[in-house]
């Protein structure tokens, strides 16, 4: 059987880790019992089904956590998702891979946590991608290729560029349309986009870079001024249509749609007639200008912008959902709707406060406090997932392969040695264990490093400069973490140090200082 709980604490470390460091917190009986809960309870939703379970993984790019109305949101129009929501479950405690969009996605595709993915960060590779996922790295897209499945990745990539071992087609990954790169994915008017390994040309003459600002005698208080940052060819038009396509195409037997769309990731590019209803409203937004050349595209209106982007990206899902519908396909698909993480920090493009984007949260894209990671989350499988249910069970991205494999019938094929646990029991409505733990690190932003176990969480901020003091956090009691109650609990805060350090491993591409190198010295001024 394979093991379906972290490696860090199998039952060798168990019997090997000394009590102060983690049985006061994890037991090795709670372990094995779980293990054992979720093998007897493996594959009774995929039993009855006449066909595995089609999989729709949609992902949306820099999406707060309440950003859409079935999580609170008030201005922005998501009714497409809010249906969805009403027939699946609300994962109210799901948390993305990272904090910024690679290593989120790299912790999504090969169900390992941050501290022992690959990818811990963002870090580009010219011409043209990202860091590579490895050959070695056994992706949810070639599990699922390895079973009968289909497999279709329309969107951003971002885990490996043309040529590479991280490439889609490389990674079980049978049809790709969209951006490879991250930074191509700025642009929403680009000059090509990728048609699995070949160029496909746009019709954008020029294309709209997503870093250019005002010629020379542009007007910023003029409208008439913006117009060069719209294009003609709205690259997620031919991603939308492209996915619809492959639903298409393999309608007859099981597929899975990865859908990892750019929207609502800057810059602010979203065509005329979806702007219009918002303008309608009349709120005051003001223009965002890119002061000092700093930021993506200008736009005149970026309030209305940003919510017509989320609403256009609502609207595309549901084109997804209705062509289910029109080929009988619903009941058995599995629809997960998830973040890559928090809303951008970029308030002058984005205003998250007019939007209450993360609500209660604290921080946005770039944290690993709850509102850089904690992110809205649907899952619906008509029959299988209670209709209008909601679950605050605490999960992870690294939980969807062996969710995932459990669901479909096929618990036995998960990879040895992930981070992830099933939450197929939770999805299904039936009592689990608390998870032991949840990881995470980030090198970048300051260098961040976090653990939740139960309602606690360990924060630590501003590492690279040799920072090792940890915040603590009841999450149940204080969502927004604004009461540091670190002093009052030194053993268990001692406990959780300790857990940190067991449960990564040192990378040598994606160090976090101290832990893995020496601390930055700060500048002189």
């Amino acid at each position: 059987m394979p093991s379906i709980v972290d490696p860090g604490f199998s039952r060798d470390t168990c019997s090997r880790a000394t009590k102060s460091q983690l049985c006061t917190l994890i037991s090795c009986k709670s372990l094995l019992a779980a293990v054992a809960m979720l093998w007897v309870t493996t594959s009774l939703a995929a039993a009855d089904s006449p066909t595995p379970p089609n999989v729709v993984f949609i992902l949306a790019d820099d999406l707060g956590y309440r950003e859409l109305g079935s999580f609170g949101q008030q201005l922005i129009k998501t009714p497409h998702l809010d249906k969805l929501a009403k027939q699946g479950m609300r994962l109210t405690q799901h948390y993305s891979g990272n904090a910024v969009c690679a290593p989120s996605r790299c912790v999504l595709m090969t169900g390992k946590h941050p501290g022992h993915a690959e990818v811990r960060s963002n870090k580009s590779t010219p011409p043209e991608g990202q860091w590579p996922i490895p050959d070695s790295d056994i992706t949810l897209a070639e599990l699922l290729s390895g079973e009968g499945y289909a497999t279709g990745a329309f969107g951003k990539w971002g885990l490996g560029g043309p040529d590479s071992s991280g490439e889609p087609l490389r990674q079980g990954v049978q049809r790709f349309f969209g951006y490879n790169c991250q930074s191509h994915a700025h642009s929403y008017y680009p000059s090509y986009l990728w048609d699995d390994n070949q160029h496909v040309k746009l019709n954008n003459d020029p294309p709209v870079s997503g870093h250019i600002g005002f010629a020379d005698g542009d007007d910023p208080s003029d409208p008439a001024s913006y117009a060069r940052f719209k294009g003609q060819d709205y690259a997620p038009d031919r991603i939308n249509a492209q996915a619809l396509q492959f639903v298409k195409d393999n309608k007859d037997k099981p597929f899975f749609l990865y859908y990892p769309t750019v929207i609502p990731h800057v810059a602010l590019h979203v065509p005329d007639e979806e702007l219009k209803q918002y303008h309608d409203l009349g709120w005051q937004d003001p223009p965002f200008v890119r002061d000092g050349g700093y930021g993506y595209t200008p736009h005149f209106t970026p309030r209305a912008a940003y919510a017509a982007m989320i609403t256009r990206m609502d609207r595309y899902i549901g084109n997804i959902l209705n062509l289910l519908d029109e080929l009988q396909l619903s009941d058995n698909t599995i629809v997960i709707f998830s973040s890559d993480n928090g809303t951008t920090h970029l308030g002058k493009e984005v205003d998250y406060t007019f939007f209450r984007s993360v609500g209660e949260l604290r921080g946005l894209k770039g944290s690993l406090y709850e509102g850089g990671v904690r992110v809205p989350t649907l899952v619906r499988w008509p029959g299988k997932i209670a209709a209008g249910s909601q679950s605050d069970y605490v999960s992870g991205f690294e939980d969807w392969i062996p969710t995932l494999m459990d669901l479909i019938g096929k618990p036995e094929d998960v990879p040895e040695g992930l981070d992830g646990i099933s939450i197929a029991p939770t999805l299904l409505g039936k009592s689990q264990e608390e998870r032991p733990y949840l990881y995470r690190e980030f090198p970048s932003y300051g260098g961040q490093q976090t653990i939740r176990v139960g309602d606690f969480k360990a924060v630590r901020q501003n590492m690279s400069k040799g920072n090792l003091e940890i915040e603590l956090y009841n999450i149940r009691e204080d969502i927004g973490e604004q009461n540091n109650i670190a002093a009052e609990h030194p053993e268990l805060v001692a406990q959780l140090a300790q857990q940190m350090e067991a449960v990564r491993t040192p990378s040598k591409i994606f160090p976090l200082i101290p832990l893995d190198a020496p601390a930055r010295k700060a500048k002189k001024r």
